[in-house]
Order: C-alpha cells, then sequence, then structure tokens
C-alpha cells in the first residue's frame, strides 16, 4: 500500500506539473491594458472597424476608447467582451449638460441600443478649458440620470482631464487642482463611485521640461529618482498620476480610482519622437501598470494612445505619430507586446 500510495503522489505530482506547464505557455492578458482608437484618418489610412476590432481579439487587447459614438465600432464589439470608454465629443457637451431629456436620448441611441458591448465609462467631455468647462459637472450629472432611469448604473460617467488641471504637481505630494470645477467633478465622482480619467503624458513633460531625464520619463534605469514623503518613484509616470491622486485627496475624493484613459509616445516629429523611444516608453508602460504606483499599489487601468497613426490630425507632426500599427495593412510600427 505504500508504494502504491507513493506512485499515485508521484503521478497527481507530474499531472500537476504538465498543467502548470501548459497554463504557463498560454497568453495572458494585461488586463490593465487598454487601447485608444481614434479614427482621425482617411479610408487609406485606417483598417475598417470591423478589422480594428478583430485585431484587438487578435492582439489580445482587453479594452478600447474611442472618442464619440461610432456605430459601426459598436456593431462589432458587440459578444466581443472588450471593454469600451465612449466619449460623448465636446461638441455635445454644452447640450447634454443642458438638457435632460437630450442626455437620456444619448442613452438610449448609443449604449442601450448597444446591449452586447462592454460600455464600461463614458467620458463627457476630453481635456475641456476654458468656459466650457461649467458644462462638465450638468452633463455628468444630466447623463448619471438618464443611466439610473435605464437601469444601467454599471456603466460610469466621468469625465478625462489632463495634468494641466493641476496648480502643482511636482514633488506628487504637492498635487493640487488649480480650478474649484474639479472639485465638484471629484466629489459627483465619488457620489457615484466612478474613476477620474486622467490623461497622462511623460512625454510632453519630457518635451517642456528638457532638463527631465529621459531615462526617467522612459521608465528606464535612472541615476535620479524622486524621494518624496518617504516614498521612491523611479519613473516619471508614477509621479504624475500619484499627483492626480494627491489632488483628489485634496479635494475629498481619496476614494475615487484614478483610470489613465491616455498614455503614450510618439515615433516621428521631434527629437524626442523615435521609434526606439516610442517603443521603451509603450512597452516598459505595458510591463509596469499591473504592479501600480508608490502611492496606490495594484493594477492601474490604462489606455496607451493609440491603435494607428493618425494622418489627418491637427498639430505638430508628433500628433499624427502616436500609433502602434500602420493602416489599413496593420503591420506594427515598431515590436509591442501585450502578454505576459
Amino acid at each position: 500500500m505504500a508504494r502504491q500510495r507513493t506512485r499515485s503522489a508521484s503521478a497527481l505530482a507530474l499531472a500537476v506539473a504538465l498543467v502548470v506547464g501548459v497554463l504557463a505557455s498560454i497568453p495572458i492578458e494585461v488586463a490593465s491594458i487598454g487601447v485608444c482608437n481614434g479614427m482621425i484618418g482617411d479610408s487609406q489610412s485606417l483598417p475598417s472597424r470591423a478589422d480594428v476590432v478583430q485585431l484587438y481579439r487578435t492582439k489580445g487587447i482587453s479594452a478600447m476608447r474611442i472618442y464619440a459614438p461610432d456605430p459601426e465600432t459598436l456593431q462589432a464589439l458587440g459578444d466581443t467582451g472588450i471593454d469600451l470608454i465612449m466619449d460623448v465629443g465636446n461638441g455635445n457637451l454644452s447640450a447634454l449638460a443642458s438638457d435632460p431629456g437630450l442626455a437620456a436620448s444619448w442613452v438610449q441611441e448609443n449604449v442601450l441600443a448597444y446591449p452586447r458591448v462592454s460600455i464600461k465609462y463614458i467620458a463627457a467631455g476630453n481635456e475641456v478649458e476654458g468656459g466650457d468647462t461649467q458644462n462638465i459637472v450638468p452633463a455628468m450629472t444630466n447623463l448619471n440620470a438618464a443611466l439610473s432611469k435605464a437601469s444601467r448604473p454599471d456603466v460610469k460617467v466621468s469625465t478625462a482631464v489632463k495634468m494641466s488641471v493641476l496648480a502643482s504637481s511636482s514633488p506628487p505630494s504637492s498635487g493640487v487642482f488649480k480650478d474649484a470645477y474639479m472639485t465638484e467633478v471629484a466629489q459627483l465622482l465619488k457620489d457615484t463611485s466612478a474613476p477620474l480619467l486622467a490623461n497622462v503624458y511623460p512625454y510632453i513633460a519630457k518635451r517642456d521640461t528638457p532638463t527631465i531625464d529621459l531615462s526617467f520619463a522612459l521608465f528606464q534605469p535612472s541615476p535620479n529618482p524622486v524621494n518624496d514623503n518617504g516614498l521612491t518613484y523611479t519613473n516619471l509616470f508614477d509621479a504624475m498620476v500619484d499627483a492626480m491622486y494627491t489632488a483628489m485627496e485634496q479635494a475629498g475624493a481619496s476614494a475615487v480610482p484614478i483610470v489613465v484613459s491616455e498614455s503614450g509616445w510618439p515615433s516621428a516629429g521631434d527629437d524626442l519622437a523615435t521609434p526606439t523611444n516610442a517603443q521603451a516608453y509603450n512597452q516598459n508602460l505595458i510591463d509596469h501598470v499591473g504592479k501600480g504606483t508608490p502611492k496606490r499599489a495594484g493594477p492601474l487601468e490604462t489606455y496607451i494612445f493609440a491603435m494607428f497613426n493618425e494622418n489627418r490630425k491637427d498639430g505638430p507632426e508628433t500628433e499624427r505619430n502616436f500609433g502602434l500599427f500602420n493602416g489599413p495593412d496593420k503591420t506594427p510600427v515598431y515590436p509591442i507586446n501585450f502578454t505576459n
């Protein structure tokens, strides 16, 4: 009996080892990484909507952001399980803020009409500035009311902000919002259990402040880590995100999580924008965000900007070269791996 038990135990151990080996060989999706799907390009520069969604699935990308409702994309996303951030479009913000009925119609046409799509967040504005900021909270309020009435409280409403909403961001412990409307946003997010969407670009910080060490911006070993209130920062991304967390704390919304709704690095357009730097930043970002930041450990939901180069975008050449892939042939601009 003793020999029989030994053989059985050995067989069981071998079976477990084989199963573990097989599981280890299966690519695992990086659940905290999505990719923004910009569409400011002509038909010769971008794949079809269905091909785009298929590329997300092939690459194991589990989340997407789009900057306005797009029926073809929403149809293609049905039953894929790909989570979605959907912007309302800045041009619609004022109307949604002033008309609850329009907000209800928007929810009907763009959320309820697509029950097979995993719509996770609605962004009421992207990097809204100036007088239009007064429309953010009313638009969010009307959209929340429409979703509640439609029994869809699972869809969270937020707004996407850039780092300039902070009056101070360095060191991270000095983070504080510049304008009063952001305190209202923070309180509404707290009340509705929604995250703040933040666009975080170490590339822009490095471009605008040349004295920042490039390796610090690229998640590479840096000779000058930042020590702040007992926390050590080895990369610029973490420092920027934690400055935003500090600002949320100052606004009385410490429990509100942050979702990084955009982050990326261009591959052409200026001296910093090279394929080498873009590949280093984006791959290191993918590999890093599962760990969280010094202030907030744990996976940090993050969306890389962007899936494709967009040849009709305005602005400097860098704006047209943030893509991970070329269209319409879907070849990578540089090697990138979404699995670990």
